[in-house]
């Protein structure tokens, strides 16, 4: 079974919260964390597979930042997540817009 359609933890806004804040760049504020675990807690209930709905808020959340550059759901399981840098041209990406 393909992961994104196994069921995921239920608490896992809070453990893609958790694991990309560990990796973003520059680190955010409390106040940021709180809005993202906020925007992952709705993407939970949005009616798409946890794994999209988790990547799609955290792309909106880092658009609306416009200096924030961190990593994406690779899968997302009962087990756990795995988180996994996105690349441009085979690099990582950089906060700001650089690369």
């Amino acid at each position: 079974m393909p992961i994104e359609h196994q069921t995921p933890h239920p608490d896992w806004p809070r453990r893609v919260a958790q694991a990309y804040l560990a990796e973003a760049r520059p680190p955010l504020t409390p106040r940021m964390a709180e809005d993202l675990l906020e925007r992952l807690s709705a993407a939970q209930h949005g009616g798409e597979a946890p794994r999209e709905a988790a990547n799609a808020a955290l792309d909106a959340f880092e658009a609306d930042l416009n200096a924030v550059a961190g990593p994406r759901v690779v899968e997302l399981d009962a087990a756990g997540v795995t988180m996994g840098h996105r690349s441009e041209a085979g690099r990582p990406l950089r906060t700001f817009g650089g690369q």
